[in-house]
């Protein structure tokens, strides 16, 4: 809708992650920094942690881009809070496996010469597993026992785990140790700050055409970063509420009448953070 009146190519504030519009701030380059580190070692666990919003499922589609000519060969699930017998059921499917009937001896077994015969050709396997705070205590222990599957002394398979900040908490807990002691690398992406926030909504802009049309006022930007939090999906949903309204009332320069009718509109939708509604709603008293 509105990308059309202002002659974008496309929508720039899409709530759904897409790694074609990533924007490289400093979290995220150092947490993917560490995701290629952890590949050139081949071996462990990589745990990348972050709010809802922050951009983690942006970032593994743009690690997964970035394989798409490398040796790895990758499967990438989603966690549905799985017990250890159905995540290994889940992790030999996608990898290709046939297992139908299997029980959990023949899955190891299967799985376990898929492995070799994939380090035999010189590719190196990687599964990524999202939203990894659902899995439960005894389907990270599964996971752990995965990358104890070894050929001549090299490990057959790599996990990087991904997930809200719980799942940090989780392996820290007593019962997962072991796990804790097989990562290579942690990191958390961070919301952005006011600067960055700015940066940030520039940079989807003119990734799809923008052009000065709607010409934006600096006093825009630190009402996107007070009630988004700094996090990339709400300066999403509030930008695009802002060029919606723009659109609606002909308006070709968005200033602080405007951001603060659309900080309004979704407050009183109740789209907000609930920390921020209250505050949102009386944004004009």
């Amino acid at each position: 809708m509105y990308e059309n009146f202002y002659g974008f190519k496309e929508e720039p504030f899409r709530l759904s992650p897409d790694s074609r519009l990533c924007f490289e701030h400093s979290s995220y380059r150092k947490a993917k920094a560490y995701m290629q580190y952890a590949l050139h070692r081949g071996e462990g666990f990589v745990m990348v942690t972050g709010r809802p919003g922050t951009g983690k499922t942006t970032l593994i589609g743009d690690l997964v881009n970035g394989l798409t000519r490398s040796n790895v060969e990758f499967s990438r699930l989603t966690s549905t809070q799985l017990e250890a017998d159905d995540l290994l059921r889940l992790v030999v499917l996608d990898f290709g496996i046939k297992s139908a009937g299997d029980n959990k001896a023949m899955l190891l077994h299967k799985l376990g010469q898929y492995l070799q015969r994939l380090h035999q050709e010189g590719r190196r396997p990687l599964l990524i597993i999202d939203e990894a705070q659902d899995l439960s205590a005894s389907a990270l222990e599964e996971l752990r026992l995965l990358t104890n599957l070894q050929l001549n002394n090299q490990p057959l398979l790599q996990i990087f785990l991904v997930g809200q900040e719980e799942l940090r908490d989780l392996v820290l807990s007593r019962q997962l140790e072991q796990l804790h002691q097989r990562i290579v690398a942690a990191c958390h992406l961070k919301p952005l700050d006011e600067a960055t926030t700015r940066d940030y909504v520039l940079h989807r802009l003119h990734h799809v055409g923008w052009e000065d049309d709607p010409r934006l006022e600096e006093r825009i930007f630190p009402y996107v970063h007070k009630y988004s939090l700094g996090i990339p999906r709400l300066i999403n949903l509030i930008c695009s509420r802002l060029l919606l309204h723009g659109m609606v009332e002909e308006l070709h320069q968005l200033g602080e009448e405007e951001i603060r009718t659309a900080i309004e509109s979704l407050a009183v939708e109740q789209l907000l953070p609930v920390s921020l509604i209250e505050e949102g709603q009386a944004i004009r008293a």
